[in-house]
């Protein structure tokens, strides 16, 4: 009896054949997913560098991925360079305006302690007046735009609200004494996640401009409310409220709405207080009807 190998010699060389190119194909794709394992971590750090590639010893993915994350790279140096140059023109912007500012406002008290007439005093106060805008207009501007470039960063830390909200109202407590407005803080023992400086700067300017915009006789609160995710700062005040069309834009960075045009101001104190809210994982919103005030509510996370 004969036995044909000839057959089963070539079905078992076809499977070795076919084991080998599934062996090779899976050391390749293995070897391809490596490479792009260590370009994405090379990427990660920050330190990734193209080499030259060999079309016929690495595939067009990887090339197409290399040049991918050199430009990504490229482009990452570039932003970091624009943030320096932004730093350093902030930096400058900052310094070479406060000593004029401070002259200004030195040398306007100077001339308010002289023995002028009363047109001249008036002139006096008015300069005053207009070198402190500028200095405050200066300073929010430098702090805005360090926010908005990434170059300060805020550190958010879980803080009890009380001392937060009793900061910012010991600052605006002058004013609303001096205008009549009576400025109040509710207890509370909620806790939230916030940076403290920056925070009760946002704060400060919601209460400042609540005061401002309330008339004597008038009051102002602070009270705080937590939710699951979120604690939430009201501040509620009995001035003449925002009309539903302008609500959007009150946060807008510059503006003004046309029936407080009177008021001292530059229209930038809301936009600064969003910008700090939203760094920091929070939002700002308001609630207000003409003739019934406005309440200003502050949204700050309570966990990462």
């Amino acid at each position: 009896m004969t036995v044909e190998y000839g057959p089963l010699a070539r079905a078992v060389l076809a499977l070795l054949a076919a084991a080998g190119i599934a062996l090779w194909t899976h050391l390749r794709s293995r070897r391809m997913l490596d490479t792009l394992d260590r370009m994405l971590d090379d990427a990660i750090r920050g330190d990734f560098q193209e080499s030259l590639y060999d079309e016929s010893r690495l595939s067009a993915l990887e090339t197409r991925m290399a040049h991918y994350l050199s430009s990504n790279t490229v482009s990452a140096r570039n932003l970091a360079a624009e943030k320096d140059a932004i730093k350093t023109l902030i930096g400058d912007i900052s310094h070479q305006t406060k000593t004029p500012i401070a002259n200004l406002l030195l040398y306007a008290q100077l001339l308010a302690e002289q023995d002028l007439p009363p047109e001249s005093r008036a002139y006096v106060s008015a300069l005053e007046g207009q070198a402190e805008k500028l200095r405050f207009l200066i300073d929010a501007l430098v702090k805005t735009s360090r926010l908005e470039s990434g170059i300060l960063a805020m550190t958010p830390v879980v803080n009890p609200l009380q001392s937060l909200l009793d900061g910012a109202a010991a600052q605006a407590a002058p004013r609303a004494e001096a205008r009549g407005i009576a400025l109040t803080v509710e207890p509370t023992d909620l806790s939230a996640r916030f940076d403290p400086k920056w925070t009760t700067e946002a704060l400060y300017n919601l209460v400042d401009n609540a005061v401002k915009y309330t008339p004597t006789g008038g009051s102002v609160t602070l009270r705080a409310v937590g939710y699951e995710l979120f604690c939430r700062i009201d501040i509620t005040d009995t001035g003449p409220g925002i009309p539903e069309a302008e609500q959007a834009k009150i946060f807008q960075r510059f503006y003004r709405s046309p029936s407080v045009s009177g008021e001292e101001g530059v229209g930038i104190g809301l936009y600064l207080a969003r910008q700090i809210a939203a760094g920091q994982g929070g939002y700002l919103k308001v609630t207000s009807r003409p003739g019934e005030g406005s309440t200003f509510s502050l949204f700050l996370p309570r966990v990462e």
